[in-house]
């Protein structure tokens, strides 16, 4: 991604009224893209947002950049972002456009582009559009100005199209399920849908005002909710993030159920019911447990860079469905486009009910790795991974751990920081391993 301008691997995204989410830019990006999309035959865009208070006017700057180009716009309001990728494929428009900025705090907000199959938009589309940013921007003729039109029925459409991810011969009848929305964008979509189905529904985080997205609630944030399961005798709990792209799980007990074990327990349903395609992809930061669950298994794993557009470039590549990260983005290409918190977590309750477990049984099957993860600073200029001492630092731990571990240096795309990561089936192994390659590092950029 190093010849964009704009684009990083998940949109465009930055704090409110800064250089790249102020009215003037967006404006512009939607024209660009406007234009872009035009060239390809395009005559409908889809706008959906989360609960940002900062989303009413970057919405009102993209639907004037788009009509300035000739592109109609169909007006969702606060969705999920897996939602907007499947009502761009159920309306047939020829692409989607999301104004969120995920789990990041309400300042911040971002613009990330679906394309017509519900899939992100291509590196050469992305490359087109920054491209005609550096025009200057013009608009069509009057009777050639897109029109805009607010849809009514998006948020019943997309709770169906999540009902309709769960066996219908299933029932959540008996089970109380925590719902944390995060105060973003499934608020009023998540609880619906459990209920529906037959759940004992808490809500929490479902009161969003502008200002509280993501805010001590969510996936990035998990005390709200374990405390909330154990208060209510809950039998599991959802923490979705803002945009309703993430899930993390907590199950009875109060334990913290990440996207690495959730991705192993789908799997493993799947492979029992004979839906298993292929393997699963990881990241490289995926814990090693996970690896190791799916080995047992014989269900084969591959890593991808960090990030869910890479777990998606590798899914497609082998053909396979299943992937994710820690994180909570779970990849299911057989049930959505995209990460979707709610299909899901809505598969993980379909494998409790088929292997009769509660949550806390069914994810004994995986052991997490002890995993130790130190930022170190450096300077700028300067280029640690390839010091000698360094290398031989990863050398010598490497050699210790031997296949009882595994060590992962990377530098930070958005931070002058240097990642040290290490795992290892002891934590005091994962702890001295991780802080004597940290050393090496500060020692060559002091």
């Amino acid at each position: 991604m190093s010849d964009r301008k704009y684009f990083g691997t998940d949109g465009i995204r930055g704090k409110v009224g800064e250089t790249l989410i102020n009215p003037e830019f967006v404006m512009k990006l939607g024209w660009a893209a406007g234009k872009v999309l035009a060239g390809q035959g395009t005559n409908k865009v889809l706008i959906g947002k989360d609960t940002r208070i900062s989303g009413y006017m970057l919405e009102s700057a993209l639907e004037a950049g788009l009509s300035a180009a000739g592109i109609n716009i169909g007006l969702l309001g606060p969705m999920p972002t897996p939602a907007i990728a499947y009502l761009t494929k159920t309306f047939r428009s020829e692409a989607g456009i999301v104004i969120s900025a995920s789990h990041n705090p309400y300042y911040d907000n971002g613009i990330k582009f679906f394309s017509a199959d519900g899939m992100k938009l291509d590196d050469a589309i992305e490359i087109a559009i920054e491209e005609q940013m550096d025009k200057p921007m013009e608009c069509v003729a009057s009777d050639k100005l897109g029109k805009a039109v607010r849809i009514g029925d998006a948020a019943g459409r997309y709770i169906e199209f999540c009902k309709g991810n769960f066996p219908s011969a299933l029932s959540l009848k008996g089970l109380k399920i925590v719902v944390d929305c995060a105060h973003g964008a499934t608020y009023h979509i998540a609880p619906n849908v459990l209920s529906e189905l037959g759940a004992e529904v808490i809500e929490i985080g479902t009161e969003p005002d502008g200002l509280n997205i993501n805010r001590k609630v969510g996936a990035t944030s998990m005390k709200a909710v374990t405390e909330s399961v154990l208060e209510n005798s809950a039998d599991l709990g959802f923490a979705l993030d803002g945009d309703g792209d993430r899930l993390m799980l907590v199950d009875n007990k109060g334990n913290v159920i990440d996207g690495d074990q959730i991705v192993y327990i789908i799997a493993r349903d799947a492979l029992k019911s004979g839906r298993l395609n292929g393997g699963v992809v990881g990241t490289v930061m995926s814990n090693l447990g996970l690896e190791v669950a799916l080995g047992t298994l014989g269900v084969p794993f591959l890593r991808s860079k960090v990030g869910d557009r890479h777990v998606m470039e590798l899914l497609k590549k082998k053909g396979w469905s299943i992937g994710g990260e820690s994180s909570g983005h779970v990849l299911n290409l057989a049930a959505a486009s995209t990460g979707d918190g709610i299909v899901a977590g809505l598969q993980v309750l379909a494998a409790m009910l088929n292997a009769d477990m509660t949550l806390n049984e069914l994810s004994r099957g995986m052991t997490k790795y002890p995993q130790t993860l130190i930022n170190v600073r450096f300077t700028e200029g300067t280029k640690p991974l390839e010091s000698a001492e360094v290398k031989q630092a990863v050398v010598d731990a490497e050699k210790a751990l031997d296949d009882r571990g595994r060590v992962l240096l990377r530098k930070s795309g958005t931070e002058p920081l240097i990642r040290v990561m290490v795992e290892a089936n002891d934590a005091q192994d994962s702890s001295r391993w991780a802080e004597y390659i940290a050393e090496a590092v500060r020692k060559v950029t002091d």
